[in-house]
């Protein structure tokens, strides 16, 4: 905006499912989304707009597990977040921690990372009862700050004032931490793209937005707030 003082940027957020409908329903030109949209939503989009979903990755995000300063683990396995997400390790001395309930904290079910988390980690199985959905990764943040036995997930980028642990394919493999070199290398298991998408080709402004976000420029900025 400040190198086009004739153009201003209306930032809304509520998860990629909510930013998606936006876009079918014609009140956002840009949304952006952690997850790919449906084929169910490319079509909604043609019929509601007459336009094709045009899809524009933008960054890579590693989705970072988050743990207060306080607690002693410093790595877990998929599988070990698979069960404690699913409420069948409750205890943190049930993964080499100290004892205490581990207490659950994620994003709502609107949030591309919370489907991301879903199918990668839990593989589509359902959160437990006690699975705290907050309306924002900030909001987990927030919460883990504040809570010695909380847990939560969300976008590398985010995180301030946690632990952020490493994360290892399974039982037999090195835990990998959550860095830009082992999200562009592929080793560090749950990361994955970040995407704009439009209503057909973009024009005028927004097709200025978009070449900007993918020059050096944008993406110097993309590096600098941790994507």
């Amino acid at each position: 905006m400040k190198s086009h003082p004739n153009v201003t940027v209306q930032v809304t957020g509520g998860g990629s499912g909510t930013g998606i409908a936006a876009l079918i329903n014609g009140t956002t030109q840009i949304c952006e989304s952690s997850r790919p949209m449906t084929d169910q939503e490319k079509t909604n989009l043609k019929q509601q707009r007459n336009a094709d979903a045009v899809e524009i990755p933008v960054a890579l995000d590693a989705l970072a597990v988050y743990l207060n300063n306080a607690n002693a683990v410093k790595s877990l396995s998929l599988d070990q977040l698979n069960k404690i997400y699913l409420g069948q390790a409750t205890d943190w001395k049930d993964v080499d921690g100290k004892p205490g309930k581990i207490v659950l904290y994620g994003r709502e079910n609107s949030s591309g990372t919370y489907a991301y988390f879903k199918e990668h980690v839990l593989a589509n199985k359902d959160f437990p009862a006690e699975y705290q959905a907050l309306p924002g990764t900030a909001a987990v943040i927030n919460a883990v700050t504040k809570d010695p036995l909380g847990i939560g997930y969300g976008g590398i980028g985010y995180a301030e004032g946690v632990k952020v642990i490493s994360v290892a394919k399974d039982a037999n493999s090195a835990p990998v931490e959550p860095s830009e070199a082992n999200v562009h290398n592929n080793t560090y298991p749950i990361s994955r793209f970040l995407y704009w998408y439009l209503a057909g080709e973009p024009t005028g402004a927004v097709k200025e937005f978009a070449d900007w976000v993918l020059s050096a420029e944008g993406q110097k900025v993309i590096t600098e707030v941790g994507y």
